[in-house]
């Protein structure tokens, strides 16, 4: 009876290379802290934003409404990654595949209509809302 010889890969080459890796990150991070600079200043600690001085904290509320533009940002944005990988292979899928693209395009154009129906895609207050309080601010400004 023989016995099978496996095709085996050494892994020598691939544990060679991790280590010239993690050996030049040392390097680098080791010369950096050896030779780097060392000053203490009044702004050190600061972060730089353009030249301005940071007045307040940077931890802001956003609204809910701000991750849902976002959320739908990322759902619209990976969508439009599979519209490309099928447009790379047109030719390949055939009319099967432009049938199914199709049906893909018309489900994202049915709910890109449902969220904005449903004011998902609203931004700021109404239109009317705020032509309603110009109104009365006007009418109350000539009253006086």
């Amino acid at each position: 009876m023989e016995v099978s010889s496996e095709n085996t890969v050494p892994l020598w080459p691939l544990l060679l290379y991790g280590a010239i890796v993690v050996g030049l990150v040392v390097i680098m991070l080791g010369l950096s802290f050896v030779l780097g600079q060392r000053h203490k200043e009044h702004a050190t600690d600061e972060p730089y934003e353009g030249g301005i001085l940071s007045a307040g904290s940077a931890r802001l509320r956003f609204s809910a409404q701000f991750y849902l533009i976002a959320m739908l940002f990322v759902i619209f944005d990976v969508e439009t990654i599979f519209i490309f990988s099928w447009a790379i292979a047109y030719k390949e899928l055939g009319w099967f595949g432009y049938a199914g693209v199709t049906v893909f395009v018309i489900l994202l154009f049915v709910v890109l209509i449902y969220e904005w129906r449903n004011g998902a895609l609203d931004f700021g207050p109404d239109g009317n809302k705020i032509l309603k309080a110009y109104k009365r601010l006007t009418e109350k400004q000539t009253k006086k």
